[in-house]
Order: C-alpha cells, then sequence, then structure tokens
C-alpha cells in the first residue's frame, strides 16, 4: 500500500452556529432574502432575480470562507404544480446549489420567474463551471441567462425545437408526429452539423501560424464513449479544445415525471452505468426523506456493503482502461476476472450483474441468502493480494509513470471552482469525503480512511482510487463481521413494494398491496436533496413531490458533468497523447455526463 496515499480525515461537523442571512446582512442590510424551511434541513432563501448577483458576489468572495463551490443549478416548471409550499414561487424556479467547504454549510437561492419575462443575469463570471449548468438550464427550459458567454443548445442537438422539461412538453414518443426527415430538413440538419470555430470562440490563425482543428470522437475508444472534442492544435499543441457533450442523453429526468416512484428506481441504475446499486442510494434516500420513513440497521448495513461492492467494481475498470488508454493491455484482462468475482456475489445477492436494481424505498429487495458469508469472505481475502500485483504491473511502471506523473494536474483551488469532487478533488491533496464529512446512512460507524494524492495529476487521480479499492474491503469486511439482525425493510405504509406475506391471507391486505405495487405510494408534497459519494465523485437527487404517486421534478446532479467541462483548462498545452491519459484519468461515464 502506497502509505503516502494515505490520510485520515479529521471529523468534520456541518457548521450551523446562526442563520446565513444575518452574516449577508451584515454586509448589505438591503438585500431582501426570504426563507423557506424545507425537509432536509439546507437553508433555503428566495431573492429578487435584480439582486441575484449582489447576493452571489457576497457569498462566493465577501463572506469570511465563503462559498466556493458552485455545486448545482437547476430550475422547476412551476405552472401545474397544486403544492407550491412558497408564496414566493410563480411560473419558473431557478435554484442555486451552493457549498462551503470550509464550513462544511450548504445554502440553496431561489429565484423566480414568470412566463413574461424568463430572464436572469449570469453568474459564470462567479462561479466558472455555472456556464454548463446554465447552458443546460435554457436547453431544458427555455430561461435565458444575460451575459452568458456561450449560451446554445449543450444536450438536445442544435435543431431542436422546444425545451424539453417544460410540462407542456410531450414526454412519450407516442405523444409526437410520427418522425420523417425530408430532404430540406436533412440539408438544415447536415448545415448545423458543421463546426464553425469562431461560434465557439476559438480563432483561426495567430500573428505567426494557422491552427487546425483535429476532431476528436464521438466514436472513439479514447473518448470512452459517445463524445465528441474538437481540438484546436498549433503543430502538435493543443491550444484550446471544446467538449461537445449531449449524444448520450435520454431524457431521465422527464422520465421521473411519468414514473411512479417505486418503477423508476431501475432508471436510476443507468445514469452510472458502471456504479450500480450506487445509483440507487440517493434516490431511495431522498424519497425516504420526504415520506419520513426510517432504514432498519440491517438494510443499511446491506446497501454499505453492496454500495462498496460496486465502488470496487467500478474502480477496477477505471483501472484497467486507464492502463490500456497508455499502452499496457494486459491488466485489464486480469482485472475483469476480478470483477466476475465480484459480480458473481451480487448476482447470488440481487440476481442480476450490473443494473441490479437492488435498493427500495425503505430498504433492499430481498434479503441476503444463506451462505453470502462465505461468498464475501473468500473475496476480501483474495482482492487485497491482487491488489498488490497491480501496483507492482501498473503503478510501479516506468512507462506508465513517464506518461502520466505531471500530466493532466490541476490544483486544489482549481478542481473546486469547476465542481470537481471525489477522487479527482482528493488527489489534489483536499481531503474531502462525504462519508466522513457528512456520514449518512450509517457510514459513522465504520472505520476506514481517506486516500488523498499531492499533485493532482492523471498518477495521483488513479492512486486515489487504487487505495480507495482498499479501503473498501475495510468497509465490506466491517459490514460482514457485524452484520444486524432484524428486517431488511422497513414496516413503513410507504414502503415500496410492501410485506406480502400476509396478501393471500385477506382482500384487506390483498388490495393495498397490488395499489401500492402497479399505482406506487403516494408521497407527502415536499422538496428534498440528497448527496452520496459516488464512484466517480457526489451524485445528488433533487426531488419534488406534489403529494402524487409520481415526482413533480426529479433533478439528477452528476459528477461527471462538472468534471468534462473542465477540459479546456486542464488539456491546454498538452500534446493529444497527453489528452487521452487525461480523459482515461478522470474516470467518467457518458450516461453520468448527459443523463
Amino acid at each position: 500500500m502506497a502509505a503516502s496515499f494515505l490520510h485520515k480525515s479529521k471529523e468534520w461537523q456541518v457548521q450551523a452556529p446562526f442563520p446565513l442571512i444575518d452574516e449577508i446582512h451584515a454586509i448589505n442590510a438591503d438585500l431582501k432574502l426570504e426563507q423557506q424551511v424545507l425537509i432536509d434541513a439546507i437553508e433555503t432563501y428566495w431573492i429578487d432575480k435584480k439582486h441575484l448577483v449582489m447576493l452571489m458576489h457576497i457569498l462566493r468572495f465577501e463572506l469570511m470562507h465563503g462559498f466556493d463551490l458552485c455545486f448545482d443549478l437547476t430550475a422547476v416548471d412551476e405552472r401545474v404544480r397544486e403544492n407550491k409550499l412558497a408564496s414566493q414561487v410563480q411560473d419558473f424556479t431557478v435554484i442555486y446549489h451552493l457549498r462551503s467547504y470550509f464550513r462544511n454549510r450548504d445554502v440553496r437561492i431561489k429565484v423566480a420567474l414568470c412566463t413574461s419575462d424568463k430572464s436572469l443575469d449570469s453568474i459564470s463570471s462567479i462561479w466558472p463551471n455555472a456556464n454548463w449548468y446554465e447552458r443546460e438550464v435554457w436547453d431544458m427550459f427555455g430561461i435565458t441567462f444575460n451575459d452568458h458567454p456561450h449560451l446554445t443548445r449543450i444536450l438536445m442537438p442544435p435543431t431542436w425545437i422546444g425545451h424539453p422539461l417544460l410540462k407542456d412538453h410531450p414526454a412519450r414518443a407516442t405523444e409526437m408526429e410520427p418522425f420523417t426527415l425530408p430532404d430540406s430538413q436533412q440539408d438544415i440538419e447536415q448545415e448545423a452539423l458543421q463546426f464553425k470555430p469562431e461560434e465557439w470562440g476559438m480563432k483561426r490563425q495567430s500573428k505567426t501560424s494557422d491552427f487546425s482543428f483535429l476532431n476528436l470522437g464521438p466514436n472513439h475508444p479514447s473518448v470512452h464513449g459517445a463524445f465528441r472534442i474538437v481540438l484546436q492544435m498549433e503543430g502538435e499543441e493543443i491550444i484550446d479544445c471544446v467538449p461537445d457533450i449531449g449524444y448520450h442523453h435520454r431524457g431521465a429526468e422527464k422520465m421521473g415525471e411519468r414514473q411512479s416512484w417505486h418503477s423508476y428506481i431501475p432508471y436510476t441504475d443507468r445514469i452510472d452505468y458502471l456504479g450500480g446499486v450506487m445509483n440507487n442510494f440517493p434516490y431511495v434516500m431522498a424519497v425516504e426523506k420526504l415520506a419520513g420513513i426510517t432504514v432498519p440497521d440491517r438494510a443499511k448495513t446491506i446497501r454499505i456493503m453492496t454500495a462498496e461492492m460496486f465502488r470496487i467494481l467500478s474502480h477496477l475498470l477505471f483501472y484497467g482502461t486507464f492502463a490500456q488508454d497508455v499502452g499496457a493491455l494486459s491488466p485489464i484482462f486480469y482485472m475483469f476476472v476480478d470483477r466476475e468475482k465480484l459480480f458473481a456475489i451480487v448476482e447470488a445477492f440481487t440476481g442480476a450483474r450490473m443494473h441490479p436494481s437492488y435498493f427500495r424505498i425503505g430498504g433492499v429487495a430481498q434479503d441476503l441468502p444463506k451462505g453470502w458469508h462465505s461468498l464475501v469472505r473468500e473475496y476480501v481475502n483474495y482482492l487485497p493480494k491482487r491488489l498488490d500485483e497491480y501496483e507492482k504491473m501498473v503503478m510501479q511502471n516506468s512507462l506508465l509513470k513517464a506518461r502520466t506523473v505531471g500530466v493532466g494536474a490541476y490544483s486544489s483551488s482549481e478542481a473546486i471552482e469547476w465542481g470537481v469532487t471525489g477522487p479527482g478533488l482528493r488527489a489534489t491533496g483536499y481531503s474531502w469525503d462525504l462519508r466522513k464529512q457528512r456520514p449518512y446512512a450509517g457510514y459513522d460507524q465504520f472505520d476506514f480512511e481517506v486516500p488523498v494524492g499531492h499533485n493532482g495529476d492523471c498518477y495521483d487521480r488513479c492512486m486515489v482510487r487504487v487505495e480507495e479499492m482498499r479501503q473498501s474491503i475495510r468497509i465490506i469486511e466491517q459490514c460482514l463481521n457485524n452484520m444486524p439482525e432484524g428486517p431488511y425493510k422497513a414496516e413503513h405504509p410507504q414502503t415500496t413494494p410492501p410485506d406480502k406475506s400476509k396478501t393471500m391471507m385477506d382482500i384487506d391486505s390483498l388490495i393495498p398491496h397490488f395499489v401500492n405495487v402497479s399505482w406506487g405510494p403516494v408521497i407527502p408534497a415536499g422538496e428534498v436533496s440528497v448527496s452520496v459519494e459516488a464512484t466517480k465523485g457526489i451524485m445528488a437527487y433533487h426531488l419534488i413531490s406534489d403529494g402524487s404517486t409520481m415526482s413533480y421534478r426529479t433533478r439528477i446532479r452528476t459528477p461527471s458533468f462538472a468534471h468534462l467541462q473542465m477540459l479546456p483548462l486542464i488539456s491546454q498545452g498538452q500534446m493529444v497523447a497527453d489528452l487521452i491519459a487525461t480523459l482515461g484519468s478522470i474516470d467518467y461515464v457518458m450516461a453520468d455526463v448527459d443523463r
């Protein structure tokens, strides 16, 4: 084990000594903030749109230890919502979720907009990573951000008509006219595909040379999915690049508006499709918080154990493909053997492999099978020895070090400024792991350490993930040795699916069971955000219930979306081969980016 990469994180506590509004008013007493109390206990304030930028500047720069991370930015179409929960709500709400790492504290800022004036001032000059989030809000809702540097489609094709997350935009293909592509429209589509550098802020030439433009992707193994990067080259050096995403967009958030709370769980598996049950985790916890469901200890421990298994599965695939990206072909074959052994355990637990949809509202789908102890014990004894072998094969390989040490590096402050979380942030030496800083779902009962890097380069990003696998094994072994007895699902009326044991006994049990399974539970009106330390960084679900069997708004904050936005910064001055190593070290999944 590389001990220099191991750092025992201090125990952080969320600081809330007094309301944030007092600090803000001490700087500017004229700012009128109106507080809204929500079930997730995140401080939430409404602000008039004309004062938004002033407030954001105060939160970022003028407060002592201000809010350095723009964690998320999204919107809600409120026009058909019945339980609006706040008098300030109009036709649309734009929601800003900010975080101060030093304070270990979040704040949520809301701005109400009416249909006749769907515009706001951009905050991308305050938090650079707000750029893509604002583009996404414009793309999905048609809300304009004044002074945005490049307000264009980001997930939908440039020729798309309408804004998909509006409530009057169809959710199913059957609600639309059959697809046709006449010759005239085909010409328009072809024209839209042409890359025009000037439209992206690029120049065709400098005083000394002409630039060339290289199209990397969207179908190329080195870009790890349907992802396109247009490179601006001077000779073999990258001067600038434009990440072009959206090829994998399939309306995951829109689907959340037409699936029951229960039947949406399999959709969550497909967000980070390498994360398995880790995707279920924040979603079911958010629903449980809305419904007031307390999860039994046994279910909590099973969830943590299986989530850490998928952290290992994801990191093993990263490890092998990262080595392959820089020219080492053998490791990935060994690591796939290790993944198959672990998938066999997952299959024994759940009946499925990559996408088991195992978590349920209130617990898990079924209890652990007989003999699970021996399966898990064998694996926790097996994997550490394999990781030791890979240490020599990969991490100590001189060629891999030459390709990755000092390549694609960024600092902690740059990572925070661009919204980087997870191993990508910890590789810079900044020890922030949500399982330690804000323990959730029972993680406070486990002993593990937080690996950190030093240089924030490709090598450190890999090493941090390698050490995280060792820590995951520690957590799984503790689950193995201390698995509580008791139910695997809560005995709460909103738990889904409900207990089936009495359904064949009397009609009074059968009917509620049938209704709860087919229509899903009715979740009380409310709004909540829940985050987890997922395989690639922090993943969060922001759910709004209108007191129905379906979500009114499902927002999925994924880590990979923020990470890819940083490419122009870290690729500048690299060779193309360095960019390939950098892309591999980021460990993104395009389904996680595009949703």
